[in-house]
């Protein structure tokens, strides 16, 4: 077998055998074939596609490269949720110990900040003293007697996917369905669930900017996900504007104990209940979305979901006691405050502009290796649709430092517009997409 054999065939458009994807990705994992005959794979799957068949066993072969999380010998269900990546989305936060609490383990590994989009690992390594580096044997205690545990991808979790995406950023390929969808179950898989809730984001403040694309990936993770033997489910959501009143790594924190304790934003609440409600179907936990909403809504005024909350800050390392303490009061010394410039209604507030002043605040990365701020961020004291008089205050910016809030104003003023007519509500859920 012959890897320039393979190009030329998807180059074609032919469909590829799975022994000619393994060929190709394992001999690039041990260095055996070049860069060069990979971006030329790359870019010949970024135009000629892949049928879902394919793109499971790409996920397959990319999960192979590594190691996958050992959770034999304890009891499931295991379901997962996966964010495309947002604004203010701490949805995790809240919804981990809340599934958990309805009875379906929650084995979630997740991410840092990168661009606009923030990172759980950053939010919870807010907290003082909380770890998110765990070894399997703290992660499989943790899912026994939690119901859920919180971790960062390893070196040896799909190595194959830190290759192809280090490579795909550097071959304008990153934007391809069927890689994307490859890079996300390839971790997701690796983890352990049986089952995984797609929250694929659409708007400004999203990976997908267009409903069109965000239903292509939504549709493929569905289909990958389904011949990969998973029970799977995406729902298509609005990231037109951030999510919550708090932007921020500790001020995301603190939303998330406002919603644990049943009184969070309306619209974190309702997308926090769906997803939730879904894990719990995929989970067999509930027949019906409803019955599933229902356990999840019970969860949050038991303080049942709170309560799991706290036993993993604990047993992840974490101080309860100082994060409570901090809780309203641990904000940066930089601050400055954003202010209508008229009358009227506030039509939109754009989320992509809101996580990009949000990088220069101090939240987010411009690359890996950047540090970022657990005191940095915006709060919003006026959403959509809100009526405001020139001079009230609209949100208050918290800086690293003095000179991040010029150009994270710049943009937080630009990111805001106002109408004298009322904009139409938007639903935040677009739409739902399950196996056939």
């Amino acid at each position: 077998m012959r890897a320039v054999d393979i190009l030329m065939k998807k180059r074609a458009g032919e469909t590829l055998t799975e022994a000619e994807i393994r060929f190709i990705i394992d001999g690039y994992v041990k260095g055996e074939i070049p860069d060069y005959q990979i971006s030329a794979l790359l870019m010949a799957i970024f135009f000629r596609g892949m049928t879902a068949k394919e793109t499971a066993i790409l996920t397959e072969t990319m999960l192979d490269s590594g190691d996958r999380m050992d959770l034999s010998g304890i009891p499931g269900p295991f379901v997962d949720k996966h964010s495309t990546g947002g604004v203010g989305d701490k949805i995790s936060l809240p919804l981990a110990p809340m599934v958990a609490a309805c009875g379906v383990k929650v084995p979630m590994m997740s991410g840092r900040a990168l661009g606009h989009t923030g990172g759980t690992l950053d939010k919870l390594e807010s907290i003082p003293g909380y770890r998110t580096s765990l070894e399997l044997s703290e992660f499989r205690k943790g899912l026994i007697e939690d119901g859920f545990a919180m971790t960062g991808q390893t070196a040896r979790v799909v190595p194959a996917d830190k290759k192809l995406y280090a490579l795909r950023d550097v071959t304008a390929t990153v934007e391809s369905i069927p890689l994307i969808t490859a890079s996300i179950l390839s971790k997701k898989v690796a983890e352990g669930a049986d089952g995984i809730v797609f929250d694929v984001k659409c708007g400004s403040g999203a990976f997908m900017k267009t409903y069109n694309d965000a239903r292509a990936l939504a549709s493929s993770l569905v289909a990958t996900g389904t011949a990969m033997g998973k029970r799977v489910v995406a729902v298509l959501t609005d990231m037109s504007q951030p999510l919550g009143y708090k932007l921020g790594n500790f001020l995301e924190i603190e939303e998330t104990l406002d919603c644990l304790e049943g009184k969070g934003p309306q619209d974190v609440m309702e997308l926090t209940f769906r997803l939730g409600a879904w894990m719990l179907v995929l989970g067999g936990a509930a027949e019906t979305i409803e019955e599933g909403r229902a356990r999840c809504e019970e969860a949050i005024s038991s303080g049942a979901a709170l309560e799991r909350f706290y036993r993993n800050v604990v047993r992840q390392g974490g101080n309860v006691g100082q994060m409570l303490e901090r809780r309203g009061s641990w904000r940066s010394d930089f601050a400055r405050e954003l202010k209508a410039e008229n009358d009227g209604y506030i039509e939109s507030i754009d989320a992509l502009d809101i996580g990009l002043a949000g990088v220069y605040l101090g939240v987010g990365r411009n690359r890996t290796e950047d540090n970022v701020s657990p005191t940095a961020g915006f709060i919003f004291e006026k959403k959509r649709g809100d009526l405001v008089k020139k001079g009230d205050r609209i949100a208050i910016a918290y800086g690293k430092d003095e000179a991040s809030l010029d150009p994270a104003m710049a943009l937080a003023r630009k990111a805001v517009s106002i109408s004298k007519e009322a904009p139409q509500s938007l639903s935040l859920v677009i739409e739902e997409i399950t196996a056939p």
